[in-house]
């Protein structure tokens, strides 16, 4: 019995090396660096994930407005298993659904695009189309240096039409 447990425990340690493949991964604050501008992800409050692609792999940003630039330039971004997950503004410790959370609007954000997500609608909040179609509207931040190719129409979400939400 001994020798059993001896054996299994490098497999079981071993395991929890590993990500999940799915739900956000952990983010290194501070030594990550955003898959899009190549920027250090610095601010909780701001941080956001994309998982998805063949491997399910955990792509870290520092602003979501990034994430949404950086994955609408993916083959794989209309793919259902695509997840998108965003800290909660209010409680960076904890990550939300990027696709249920709701966003404060002419917040300052390390990207400059302005949103920052909660938990729970109010007073002001957008819903995730239309922060992702005013995002998109906007173009990448002046903030990036990554020089970036154009999107073409069928490459965006299906609920964006000329930058705005459909009806």
């Amino acid at each position: 019995m001994m020798r059993l447990l001896v054996l299994l425990l490098p497999v079981v340690a071993l395991l929890g090396c590993f990500e999940p493949e799915t739900g956000p991964g952990k983010v290194h604050y501070d030594r990550d660096t955003c898959e899009l501008c190549r920027m250090m992800v610095s601010d909780p409050r701001f941080a956001a994930q994309v998982r998805g692609g063949p491997d399910h792999k955990a792509y870290v940003f520092d602003d979501l407005g990034d994430a949404i630039h950086w994955l609408i330039r993916q083959p794989w971004a209309k793919e259902s298993g695509a997840e998108i997950w965003v800290n909660d503004y209010e409680h960076p410790q904890q990550w939300l659904n990027a696709r249920t959370a709701v966003y404060l609007s002419g917040v300052i954000s390390p990207m400059d695009y302005g949103f920052a997500a909660v938990a729970g609608p109010r007073e002001g909040t957008i819903g995730f189309a239309e922060m992702q179609a005013q995002v998109i509207q906007r173009g990448i931040s002046s903030r990036c240096a990554v020089p970036l190719e154009p999107v073409s129409e069928e490459s965006l979400p299906a609920d964006l039409v000329n930058g705005k939400t459909q009806p």
